[in-house]
């Protein structure tokens, strides 16, 4: 796959089949689109093309509200997208000029000019331009006249839930890793480099390594305990991630640590991807070491027992 990073950096091909939007998560319903897409792509001997945006629109367009958290940073998107067969990403950097694009500019300059779209398959509920005024009622009306067909793929359920990157969002943020995972249809994952911390886990017989995560924006679940697997380069261990303040001494900065299993190496400096599998039990304070130490070999033969029936 190639990624432009400005539509400038493309040459508009000869069958661009294309879709757009911010596919944060890449989840079962994004994935749903962008197998149309190939399905179009491979029908017409044409190229698989998604435009996206970088940062956020919500970052842009209202820079007070620094709730909203990201299931991707851009590069775990590239990656998926790249696992999904994708040939081509173009990254458009989101400002403001670019958010009072209208949406006929979008069609003729973007769409048109800049990708050679003779194909765009697009989700239900997707809009595009200046407030959004663009529908997928728009591009039919003008699709014939640029030379470009239009599909809209309906909404997607699971279990008659429809599935959206704010309803994956909302489950991560009450610890339910299981129904992000549903809608994923991959276990939800952070990556962080591997700090010194004070050592606390080592004392207590059950050693962490205390991860850094440089993007701001990513979403980490709930404060807790959970089963996860983690892969440090090719090779993946089980473990159990704790993700909180550590009441039991009074601690008042979050911290996010991981007890790998049969793992004893110094990695500092080193990267981790932690994948959740489910959450054990929520963050509470013990009233003392030796009580948490104690719930510490409940919490690892509960991740055992996990993976053992998986």
């Amino acid at each position: 796959m190639r990624i432009y990073y400005h539509l400038d950096d493309f040459t508009p091909l000869p069958y661009a089949v294309v879709t757009s939007g911010t596919f944060d998560g890449v989840h079962l319903g994004h994935q749903k689109i962008l197998n149309r897409l190939k399905e179009a792509a491979q029908r017409h001997r044409g190229e698989t093309v998604v435009l996206t945006y970088w940062p956020h629109p919500r970052l842009v367009l209202y820079p007070d509200d620094q709730s909203l958290r990201l299931l991707n940073t851009f590069e775990e998107k590239a990656e998926l997208l790249k696992e999904q067969g994708i040939q081509h990403l173009v990254r458009i950097p989101f400002t403001r000029e670019f958010s009072q694009i209208s949406s006929v500019r979008f069609i003729t300059e973007i769409l048109v000019e800049n990708l050679g779209t003779k194909k765009l398959v697009i989700g239900y509920d997707h809009r595009f331009g200046k407030n959004r005024e663009g529908s997928f009622v728009e591009l039919q009306a003008n699709g014939p006249q640029y030379g470009f067909d239009v599909e809209e793929i309906p909404a997607q359920d699971i279990d008659h839930v429809t599935i959206s990157s704010s309803k994956i969002r909302a489950a991560l943020e009450t610890g339910d890793v299981q129904t992000a995972h549903q809608f994923l249809g991959r276990h939800y994952a952070i990556t962080g480099r591997v700090i010194r911390g004070d050592q606390l886990g080592r004392v207590l017989g059950y050693p962490t390594a205390n991860l850094d995560l440089d993007a701001h924006h990513k979403l980490v679940p709930a404060e807790g305990i959970y089963a996860v697997r983690v892969r440090h380069g090719q090779q993946a261990h089980r473990g159990m991630l704790y993700i909180g303040t550590r009441p039991t001494i009074d601690g008042t900065q979050r911290v996010i640590e991981v007890n790998i299993f049969d793992f004893n190496r110094e990695i500092y400096g080193e990267n981790l991807t932690v994948e959740f599998i489910r959450l054990l039990r929520r963050d509470v304070r013990f009233s003392s070491l030796d009580e948490l130490k104690n719930q510490l070999e409940k919490d690892r033969i509960a991740t055992l027992q996990i993976f053992d029936n998986q």
